[in-house]
Formats: C-alpha cells, sequence, structure tokens
C-alpha cells in the first residue's frame, strides 16, 4: 500500500501514537540516562514534553487543519518542556512545525524540508550543540530524507527507511560519545526521539 501524502488527520493521529509509545517507554529511557548527568529522567522529561503538546492536540478534536495541530504540537511542547532532552524535543517539533504549518498535506518534499528545519532549530537552540545525542540521531535521519528524496513517493517507504537510519545513527553514538561507550548504553534521547517516530510510524500504519 502506497501512500504519497498526509493530512492533518493522520498527523495528528501519528503525533499521539507517537507520545504514547514514548511514554510507554518511559522507564526504559531513563535507564539509558547517563549524559550529561547520569540522573535517570531523560525518559520522564521528555514524555511530560511530548504529552503537554498531546493534550492540546487531543482538545482540538478531529477536524483541526494543519495550521491548529501545528500551534498545538509546538506551543504545547515548549510550555511542557522539561530537562534538555525535553527542550531540544520541543524544538525540533517547534521547526518541524514552522515548516508545515501552511501546507493542506505533507508529502515527501515537505517532509523532507520539515525535517531539516527540525534539525535547524534545534542546533540552534542548544549552546553547545554535542554530537552523539539526540541531536545527531535527528541529523542522521534528516540527511537521510534528503537523500530519498528522490528516490521513493511512497511516504510510508520513505519513513520506514529514515527510522532505520535513525536506528543506525543511535547505534554509533557510544563511539560518538566515551561516556555512552563506558555505560555500555545508546544515547537515551535519541532513544527517546526513535520511539516517538516508530510510535508515529505505527500510527500512520494503523
Amino acid at each position: 500500500m502506497a501512500l504519497q501524502q498526509i493530512d492533518a488527520k493522520m498527523l495528528s493521529k501519528m503525533f499521539l501514537a507517537g507520545a504514547k509509545n514514548l511514554e510507554n517507554k518511559k522507564e526504559w529511557i531513563n535507564e539509558l540516562n547517563v549524559f550529561p548527568v547520569p540522573d535517570g529522567d531523560t525518559g520522564t522529561n521528555m514524555t511530560m514534553t511530548i504529552m503537554s503538546a498531546a493534550r492540546e492536540v487531543s482538545a482540538l478534536g478531529e477536524d483541526a487543519d494543519m495550521a491548529a495541530l501545528c500551534k498545538a504540537i509546538s506551543s504545547g511542547s515548549l510550555r511542557g518542556a522539561r530537562g534538555n532532552s525535553g527542550v531540544i524535543l520541543s524544538q525540533l517539533f517547534r521547526g518541524f512545525t514552522k515548516s508545515i504549518k501552511e501546507e493542506q498535506v505533507l508529502d515527501i518534499p515537505v517532509l523532507t524540508r520539515a525535517f531539516d528545519k527540525a534539525v535547524e532549530t534545534a542546533y540552534k537552540a542548544v549552546m553547545k550543540p554535542k554530537e552523539g545525542t539526540i541531536l545527531t540521531v535527528a541529523k542522521g535521519m534528516a540527511e537521510k530524507a534528503v537523500d530519498l528524496a528522490t528516490q521513493t513517493d511512497d511516504v510510508i517507504d520513505f519513513l520506514t527507511q529514515v527510522i532505520e537510519e535513525g536506528d543506525y545513527v543511535l547505534s554509533q553514538t557510544p563511539e560518538m560519545l566515551p561516556v555512552l561507550k563506558q555505560a555500555g548504553v545508546v544515547d537515551s534521547g535519541g532513544q527517546g526521539l526513535m520511539q516517538v517516530m516508530k510510535g508515529g510510524l505505527d500510527g500512520l500504519l494503523g
């Protein structure tokens, strides 16, 4: 089943599924948390951030247009942002939604631009961006999106491959941050982001 575009109703469903998946994996992500400080709260902070947005999205109901949906995701996550990982997640959403808020539907070129804008916004929001974190994972997915943009017009195929790349970059984070390697874990924020993406794809696939 090829799918060429995503409308606001579907994006809303994907976002809520992504939020739910992150919430379900919260404790597991907390256990991975060793950078920048091993305080075991990355999963909790990211969940509080995305759930703040999910509540606003749910309140809109099914007939919200793209602009209203983008506003709910962006303002809800910014308001709910907790901790470094939550702030970065909210900035990724801010950049992503800023890029798509005037669209009626999202196809691959639109999604590619939105991923790029998300990464650019998040990097700008961090004083000293550190590779081997959620930022690196997001950037890896955005770069993969650019590669794929000319190769497929199927959103499901596109997102599946973008997520595979994100998983690969995540698996490499211990090579970039010695503290992760010592602890034998991948970056917790990056893992949190991947759970949002995977939940979103599950939402799309129903």
